[in-house]
């Protein structure tokens, strides 16, 4: 039993001899590109590779653009970017002599990667776009990342519906001072023009500074059903207004039908409070606009009861007597004096035929007045239809153009100080 244990223990320290003596040979016989791999990633560079200066430059010589979406509400830029990376590390270079590789594949986490942000972002995450990356025989690294952010745009919306603007998206790294890195880059590409109300009409590189580096998104609103649900609504709106002085004024049809529209369009405007875009720098015209169309409807409801009035009384003034009333009176002052004094046929006769006579007469004057009352309400609800109809048709042009030509200055860089 103890020569066996003696014998056994002898084959241990000999395999244990080979063992140690023949791993160095065995490691260096190893010569694919798995163990070239496995050997720089057994390094575990997982720090910012360090120079004298203490700095790192990092390439990326292609980017991807597209725009998300764009809250008019909120004012936010929703953009998406796809970055190819490129950059320089010593560490992970190796011969080629013993290895001859050009290229070989690492996992990320156990290599150092930059990490970028987008400097007026509200939130940006950023996210490897694959588990490995590509390292080269001179040690430069190539990696792709994808990076997602929310923006704060005060995009000008003044000319809402028909507004356009640009916004900046900065890209930088954590930090560009020390031994920090620098950014450097060199195409872009932008794909998918088109999200909802708003499309990118372009997407370009530009810098501030070597450190200031950011994609200037050029943007404009699809104008047609901004249009359809808030322009052209209210200009029917206001021609139905000028049409229905059609109408008779008599009858009180045109008034009703008036405080019908004004009605409409208040809750009109109700409905499209929480669609209007939200408020900023430049205020949107169209909220101007909205409140000048119910002004305009409003005065001309009053005016057509103004006019109303004078068609029937010829005054504005109310008196404490109408001429109904003054002409009861009369009458029963006439009653009166009849019941008194006592008088023979003939004159009775002729006192009644005067009264008719004086009835017909007070009757034609009375209807002769109401007539030039007629007329003279008629006169100005003319002059005031096409006062309203050249001043709607001036205002209309002169929106129009305010909100396609005019320009509001907005500072999009407000965020760098």
């Amino acid at each position: 039993m103890v020569r066996f244990s003696t014998h056994s223990l002898w084959k241990a320290v000999l395999f244990l001899g080979l063992l140690i003596v023949g791993c160095p040979h065995a490691e260096s016989t190893c010569k694919s590109r798995r163990c070239l791999a496995e050997i720089l990633a057994n390094k575990k560079f997982v720090s910012q590779p360090q120079y004298e200066n203490c700095s790192q430059m990092i390439m990326v010589p292609f980017i991807e653009y597209q725009t998300l979406s764009v809250d008019t509400k909120n004012l936010r830029l929703n953009s998406r970017l796809q970055a190819s990376l490129k950059w320089e590390d010593p560490e992970l270079a190796w011969d080629t002599s013993v290895y001859p590789y050009d290229q070989v594949v690492l996992p990320v986490s156990k290599v150092w990667t930059p990490e970028l942000r987008v400097t007026n972002g509200i939130t940006t995450t950023m996210r490897h776009s694959s588990h490995d990356l590509l390292v080269i025989s001179n040690g430069t690294v190539k990696h792709s990342v994808i990076i997602t952010a929310e923006v704060n745009c005060e995009v000008n919306l003044f000319n809402y519906p028909f507004a356009w603007d640009a916004c900046p998206v900065a890209i930088q790294t954590w930090s560009d001072d020390g031994c920090g890195t620098l950014l450097e880059f060199e195409q872009l590409k932008m794909v998918d023009g088109t999200h909802g109300d708003w499309q990118t009409d372009n997407a370009f590189l530009a810098r501030q500074t070597d450190e200031r580096n950011y994609i200037l998104v050029q943007l404009s609103i699809k104008y047609t059903n901004p249009f359809i649900t808030l322009m052209l609504p209210s200009i029917l709106i206001v021609l139905a207004d000028v049409v229905s002085f059609a109408l008779p004024l008599g009858g009180g049809e045109r008034n009703s039908f008036k405080v019908t529209l004004v009605l409409s369009f208040t809750m009109f405007l109700i409905i499209l409070n929480d669609q209007l875009p939200g408020d900023s720098a430049c205020s949107p015209v169209i909220r101007t606009h909205f409140c000048i169309c119910l002004v305009l409807l409003v005065v001309s409801m009053l005016a057509s009861m103004v006019m109303t009035r004078l068609a029937k009384d010829g005054s504005l003034i109310l008196c404490c007597c109408s001429p109904v009333q003054r002409k009861k009176k009369d009458d029963e002052e006439d009653k009166a004096d009849i019941s008194v004094v006592q008088v023979d046929g003939t004159v009775e006769n002729t006192r009644m035929l005067r009264k008719v006579l004086n009835f017909l007469e007070n009757l034609d004057a009375q209807t002769l007045e109401s007539e030039r009352h007629q007329m003279f309400a008629n006169k100005l609800d003319k002059a005031f239809f096409w006062l309203y109809f050249i001043l709607a048709i001036l205002y209309f042009s002169a929106m129009t153009y305010v909100m396609v030509n005019y320009k509001c200055t907005v500072n999009h860089f407000d965020f760098w100080y």
